[in-house]
């Protein structure tokens, strides 16, 4: 199983917004859902779920283990409440959500833990999120490489990510993007407008179709309905090289996510 191209991110969204943006986007096609335990909405992404009547077989769901359950004698308890949560007896990805604070559990140990959850059946395929490159290689050491399906990082435009990128690349581990858009910042950029325009989309849809076309998957929100259909026309763009090359020009190294307190040493 791959990491699919295009999904429903929910960070930031709860109670009753999560409910109506899982909803909308299933009823207008989107199969990809991306949570995560520390965003407090696995119950509610499970309802709007639940009462969509999308088959399970249908859908894609990914969750993260939260800093608090790396333990291995913590991880598939925390995982198993989340199943709970979301409805569900298995999810398609499990992720580490970002690095142990202050290395405080070892690669090894968690990364061991999460095989162990995939193999007793409770997530499909397992990954890393926010994972720098030495990061990547302990992880790889721990489980191998055939058993990382992404790194899911912060990567739009101004901030390319491309040595972890090509690194992921080398060893067969997906890069799924977030931030793709850089909260808004990207849609004002005139370039990505002058190529918006050209080609008659919208600037969020030429930043998530050259994120894809670069082999990445991507998860953008949203509250409106009209921007979750408006997005998903995104996987039908094309852009041309002369257009990836202006946006591959963008990058400036702008992180917008860095928490002092879970951070690694960024590449």
């Amino acid at each position: 199983m791959t990491v699919p191209a295009f999904g429903l991110g929910t960070f930031r969204l709860k109670d009753q917004v999560v409910i109506d943006s899982v909803s909308n986007g299933l009823e207008l096609g989107y199969r990809v859902i991306d949570t995560a335990q520390i965003y407090g909405n696995e119950a509610e992404v499970g309802e709007a779920i639940a009462q969509s009547g999308v088959p399970r077989d249908e859908l894609f769901i990914t969750t993260k283990i939260w800093t608090d359950n790396f333990a291995a004698d913590k991880l598939i308890p925390s995982l198993k409440e989340s199943l709970a949560k979301l409805k569900t007896d298995h999810v398609d990805l499990t992720l580490i959500h970002w690095p142990s604070p202050g290395g405080k559990v070892p690669v090894a140990e968690f990364m061991g833990a999460l095989l162990e959850a995939k193999k007793q059946g409770l997530t499909r395929e397992i990954g890393v999120s926010n994972f720098t490159i030495a990061l990547m290689k302990e992880a790889i050491a721990a489980v191998g490489a055939e058993n990382i399906a992404t790194n899911q990082v912060e990567l739009h435009p101004y901030l390319q990510n491309r040595v972890v990128a090509e690194f992921a690349k080398q060893h067969g581990i997906k890069i799924t993007s977030y931030m793709t858009l850089a909260v808004g910042e990207v849609l004002k950029d005139p370039v990505i407008e002058a190529i918006a325009k050209r080609l008659n989309a919208t600037p969020a849809q030429v930043t998530l179709a050259w994120a894809m076309q670069l082999g990445y998957a991507v998860i953008p929100s949203s509250t409106k309905r009209a921007n979750l259909e408006s997005n998903l026309k995104a996987v039908d763009l094309t852009l041309s090289d002369e257009d990836m090359q202006k946006i591959a020009d963008l990058d400036r190294g702008h992180r917008l996510t860095s928490p002092a307190s879970l951070a690694p040493q960024w590449d």
